[in-house]
């Protein structure tokens, strides 16, 4: 049974999180004071995070950050609608995802069962994916550009891995939205564009091209990987 980790202040939306999550099959563990956020991720080690943005005493992108300096757990943030920069920057430092108040409890729990039911079948997928120097391996969920490891987060390497199958073609926004959440919700495929602006930035520190993930303008992504510096057979999927 997953457990999700609840880092909210308001008593009134972690009652009504609560009671759906349970109600979905979940345990759920509460943090109210953003001070208490990382011994309390550490303690109760959950499956995913529900991180608010505006926490007393520490405040969510600093919370975000440092859990991602240990952790790729998934993290879908919790923002006011109005506070569009809070959205990008949480999705920079490595947030998988975001929700914006106010919100419907049955979309959050629609949310966390996509992001779960991801993580739970790319580990189960034994395939190595190969494009040019980019491997794939979605049984280790790890991934690799020449002899390079890329750390990325479950949202980034769903990405790469849906541009990596298709290798050459360009996928739309609300394809890769789909590939990296589940289902398209509209009104979010923006999010896309910072997922993609992280991943140029960790293809670019392991050495790769700054445009292997191309911009197709008014249409989406594709990626053009290099067939140079190819990771060695069998090196990374023994």
């Amino acid at each position: 049974m997953a457990k999700i980790l609840i880092v909210e202040d308001e008593p009134q939306i972690v009652r009504g999180l609560c009671l759906y999550l349970e109600r979905a099959g979940y345990t759920t563990a509460v943090v109210y004071d953003g001070a208490q956020a990382i011994p309390s991720f550490r303690h109760e080690k959950p499956d995913l995070i529900l991180l608010d943005l505006n926490l007393p005493n520490r405040d969510g992108v600093d919370i975000c950050r440092a859990i991602r300096r240990d952790s790729s757990v998934p993290i879908i943030m919790v923002t006011a609608r109005s506070d569009e920069m809070d959205r990008l920057i949480g999705l920079e430092i490595g947030a998988d995802d975001y929700i914006v108040k106010p919100f419907s409890p049955r979309e959050v729990v629609a949310r966390v069962r996509a992001v779960l039911r991801r993580v739970g079948g790319a580990m189960g997928d034994t395939d190595i994916v190969r494009a040019g120097a980019l491997l794939v391996d979605t049984a280790a969920y790890r991934v690799w550009l020449g002899d390079s490891p890329l750390p990325l987060t479950q949202s980034e390497f769903e990405i790469l891995l849906a541009l990596a199958k298709h290798e050459g073609q360009v996928l739309s926004r609300a394809q890769l939205l789909e590939e990296a959440q589940g289902i398209a919700y509209e009104g979010y495929e923006r999010s896309i564009d910072q997922h993609i602006k992280n991943l140029r930035n960790k293809i670019r520190k392991a050495g790769g091209p700054p445009k292997m993930i191309e911009t197709v303008y008014g249409v989406g992504y594709r990626l053009e990987a290099p067939i140079d510096a190819a990771p060695k057979e069998n090196s990374h999927a023994a």
